[in-house]
């Protein structure tokens, strides 16, 4: 069980990553890692995720899956993510600002914290740095893709403990987005 993907969230946070860096293209892989770290720390101090969503392990570390499937063009939210974002090649283009207005002040927060961390740090740099993560260790595809059970992630994050909390909370935002018929 993981957090659902909001991908409206997810599409202003990373409009929050390129207003911080004050771009309108980054590389994709970068963004990826910087919306992982951001979730991850998000989840460490509120046992809640910003964007949401399964992770995988990868070669390159550990990704939000649907967040890739949606810039790779294989997702059903494509019309919403096309609106905003572009894929050309390795970089990722904002072709229309969105706002924030689906994520709150501690979200907005920690996502330029985030940024601000990591400012000079290129997708490689980001990728090592995400290889040091234990759910990523306990996950090592080596070159292939494998699921991150979010328990490996809260026993990383030394929430054990409260996972019994966080889950009744993933499934009550699973609900909710269910009975509303779409991502909110």
């Amino acid at each position: 069980m993981n957090f659902p993907l909001n991908v409206e969230k997810a599409i202003q946070a990373i409009g929050v990553f390129f207003r911080y860096d004050s771009v309108n293209r980054m590389n994709y892989m970068r963004l990826l890692k910087l919306l992982y770290i951001a979730d991850r720390e998000a989840i460490r101090e509120t046992g809640r995720a910003i964007t949401g969503g399964p992770v995988v392990a990868m070669e390159r570390g550990p990704v939000l899956e649907e967040v890739y499937d949606l810039i790779r063009g294989r997702h059903l939210e494509m019309p919403l993510w096309d609106h905003y974002l572009r894929k050309d090649k390795y970089t990722l283009e904002l072709v229309d600002d969105p706002d924030v207005r689906k994520l709150s002040k501690y979200e907005i927060n920690k996502l330029q914290e985030v940024a601000a961390r990591h400012e000079n740090d290129d997708e490689w740099t980001l990728s090592q740095l995400t290889h040091s993560f234990p759910e990523w260790q306990k996950n090592n595809p080596g070159t292939l893709c494998r699921r991150i059970p979010f328990d490996d992630i809260l026993e990383a994050l030394g929430l054990s403990a409260s996972a019994r909390e966080i889950a009744e909370d993933m499934q009550h935002l699973s609900r909710v987005q269910h009975e509303l018929g779409r991502k909110t």
